[in-house]
């Protein structure tokens, strides 16, 4: 029996609150997932310190995946108190249980996005590479939940797929107009944007230079390695090798991967480097 033969015949008091419970928190946990997914993006490349001159604060990012997680395991539960059982506790955690696919497909982004809840302070515990792979995989349990939220919409209510449909448009778009046009100051008050503020530089490319590395800052995304891989090199063990005295040749690398940086954490020192002057 579909959601919609329940709906047709009839539903008491306590399955319309339930319902409607698992409704409303599905929806919060769809808007802050688009919400977490845009600002680890912009926080990861950088975009965020580029459009406000400002480092991008990691915690907000991580304040809005345990939100996520909070409104989808809210969702995910209430159905089990629903008189007319859609999903069996056992099935919560185990897919294909109660052979809807669409329910199949919510349930192992959950399990993922809860194992990588729970393993994102344990990085180092393990290989920063292979943590580094296993927490990527919130982008295929994303890419599920997405698929189950729209499945889901189909199968209930068409007017929620236009909801969804221009909500997953939205949010991007104002996300990065709330950045481009927001004051710093607003931004560095709500907590989204560090205030410290490094003084813009330029590269004089004729003379050496002398790289260090933040440890603080670093995070290991590896972006330098990308933009310079003779001269930064991600180690298996998670530690990042460098070359504190590049050759003349590489300069052009080595800005790159200093701007690249999201952290900030790669700082260029000598007499090559000069102030801009505003």
């Amino acid at each position: 029996m579909t959601t919609v033969d329940i709906l047709a015949a009839g539903i008491d008091g306590h399955d319309s609150g339930v319902r409607q419970v698992a409704a409303l928190t599905a929806r919060l946990a769809y808007l802050l997932m688009c919400l977490t997914l845009c600002w680890g993006v912009l926080t990861a490349t950088g975009w965020v310190r580029r459009a406000t001159g400002h480092q991008a604060l990691r915690g907000g990012h991580m304040v809005l995946a345990a939100f996520t997680l909070a409104m989808g395991c809210t969702h995910a539960v209430s159905l089990v108190f629903l008189d007319e059982k859609v999903i069996s506790r056992l099935g919560l955690v185990v897919p294909f249980l109660n052979g809807q696919w669409r329910h199949a497909l919510g349930i192992i982004a959950l399990d993922l996005m809860l194992a990588i809840g729970v393993t994102a302070g344990l990085h180092r515990l393990f290989r920063y590479r292979n943590w580094l792979r296993f927490h990527q995989l919130a982008y295929v349990a994303i890419a599920l939940a997405m698929v189950h939220s729209w499945a889901g919409a189909w199968a209930n209510a068409d007017i929620d797929i236009w909801w969804m449909g221009g909500l997953t448009a939205a949010v991007p778009a104002v996300v990065l107009t709330v950045l481009r046009f927001a004051p710093p100051a607003t931004l560095i008050r709500v907590g989204l944007i560090d205030g410290e503020t490094a003084a813009p530089v330029r590269l004089d490319r004729t003379n050496p230079v002398e790289i260090s590395v933040d440890n603080q800052r670093c995070h290991r995304y590896g972006f330098c390695q990308t933009e310079a891989p003779e001269i930064f090199q991600l180690r298996e063990d998670g530690r990042l090798q460098y070359k504190r005295h590049p050759d003349l040749s590489r300069n052009e690398q080595v800005w790159s991967a200093a701007r690249a940086c999201p952290m900030r954490a790669i700082q260029l020192k000598g007499a090559e480097l000069k102030a801009v002057e505003k």
